[in-house]
């Protein structure tokens, strides 16, 4: 269910690349840019860190929810599906950190930074 609801807003969020920045919320940060989108993902970070230090559960929940949309603005932007990130956790499910690390250093090289 996660996954469609996640599938569902990419769509939405793939058919506002073609709304009017005047009446969409969307279209207009796609108009004014990465750099707008950027910002905005994160102000929400700050957000939901913020909420995290009060412990406020509802607030964490809310600040979380809005990260994750601009998220998900950023990906639509970058032509980038959320299925692709999930297949990325999936891919990482049951590794330990430690050893996620060392195969990204891999892929990357010697030089690669994480």
């Amino acid at each position: 269910m996660s996954n469609e609801i996640l599938s569902r807003l990419a769509d939405t969020l793939e058919d506002r690349k073609l709304a009017d920045p005047q009446v969409s919320y969307v279209a207009k940060l796609y108009a004014k840019g990465l750099d707008a989108i950027l910002k905005k993902v994160a102000e929400e970070a700050a957000e939901t860190i913020m909420a995290a230090k009060d412990g406020e559960r509802d607030k964490i929940v809310y600040e979380t929810a809005d990260l994750w949309f601009h998220s998900m603005v950023l990906l639509a932007q970058q032509g980038i599906r959320p299925e692709e990130v999930l297949d990325e956790l999936a891919r990482r499910e049951g590794l330990s950190g430690i050893a996620e690390k060392a195969s990204r250093a891999e892929m990357n090289g010697p030089a690669g930074k994480d």
